[in-house]
């Protein structure tokens, strides 16, 4: 069953209804609406590793006009505890296939960013009962290319590499910082300038942070989504197989100041399947659909009504 929850707000009404649905356990969810039209698309919004719904609260509102619009928080984040579930890529991926088969019995245009665009892209290979097309915002893949690396983003990442560590530095900083400074920390990390931000956008971000102050056992859920979408990545011939296998259209949307994922990474994604569009979004970072969402939404409109139109008519 379908519940709204009316506490503790994320963003506006007007701009999303907070809701849950039950999928082995609570599921929450933002719900942008959509049009009157029962025939439109439905798109699904996957956040990256850290994230939540709340990272899609200046986009979600811009394609609602066109399409229906919901955003899960994954098992492990946001306001989705994992309650028994894995937090890990794969556990995440099935969960985000059952939240689709349970919005829609068509396939859905999913829009993830980061490890949600990896999660997107290993569903659109292996699932496309449920994915009409994969809209990939920065993705995590195919490290492994030749770039000058971001000090602290090597750092955290490296991190990861050891049991143990990573989940010291996340429970660390959470001991020192509150969540105000963590939503600055993040925000300074992953975009280009957050000054670009809507405060409105911003302040979403902190509700959420400030929600999950106190939450036990969340620095381990960190750390094995972590280390699975490291895990994944690092297999590099198997994720270009996987690449070059996927038939369902795609688009890469690449910040070329990404201090995440550099943008020959994003690159040698796009060119692993010479069928996909690639876009660089110029003088931007790691979540254009934070930073730029007008030019965000507008890159996926037209995309869609270029190559993905037909694959999903009237049910």
């Amino acid at each position: 069953m379908d519940i709204v929850d009316a506490t503790l707000p994320l963003v506006e009404p007007a701009v999303a209804t907070s809701g849950w649905v039950d999928l082995d356990g609570p599921v929450h969810y933002l719900d942008f609406g959509g049009p009157a039209s029962d025939d439109a698309p439905l798109v699904v919004c996957v956040h990256g590793l850290g994230g939540s719904a709340a990272n899609w609260v200046a986009l979600g509102p811009l394609l609602a006009d066109r399409y229906r619009v919901v955003a899960p928080d994954l098992a492990g984040f946001g306001r989705t505890r994992a309650g028994g579930r894995g937090t890990d890529l794969r556990s995440n991926e099935e969960l985000v296939a059952r939240f689709v088969a349970r919005f829609s019995d068509r396939p859905a245009i999913w829009v993830g960013n980061s490890m949600g665009g990896l999660i997107s892209l290993l569903a659109a290979a292996e699932r496309p009962d449920l994915v009409a097309g994969a809209v990939l915002i920065d993705p995590a893949a195919f490290p492994r290319v030749r770039h000058r690396p971001d000090p602290l983003a090597s750092a955290l990442f490296a991190a990861y590499f050891v049991p143990g560590l990573g989940r010291a530095v996340v429970a660390g900083r959470r001991r020192v910082r509150t969540p105000e400074q963590t939503v600055r920390d993040m925000l300074g990390l992953c975009c280009a300038d957050a000054g670009r931000i809507e405060p409105s956008v911003a302040q979403a971000h902190v509700r959420m942070a400030r929600e999950r102050v106190g939450l036990r056992g969340i620095e381990r859920e960190f750390e094995v989504a972590a280390r699975s979408v490291l895990r994944v990545i690092g297999r590099r011939q198997k994720m270009h197989a996987l690449v070059a296998g996927v038939r369902v259209p795609v688009m890469v949307i690449h910040g070329d100041r990404d201090r995440l994922v550099p943008l020959g990474a994003a690159a040698a994604l796009a060119a692993a399947n010479p069928q996909w569009a690639f876009v660089v979004a110029r003088d931007v970072g790691h979540l254009p659909m934070l930073e730029v969402p007008q030019w965000t939404a507008e890159q996926i409109r037209q995309w869609w009504a270029e190559v993905g139109e037909p694959r999903i008519g009237p049910g």
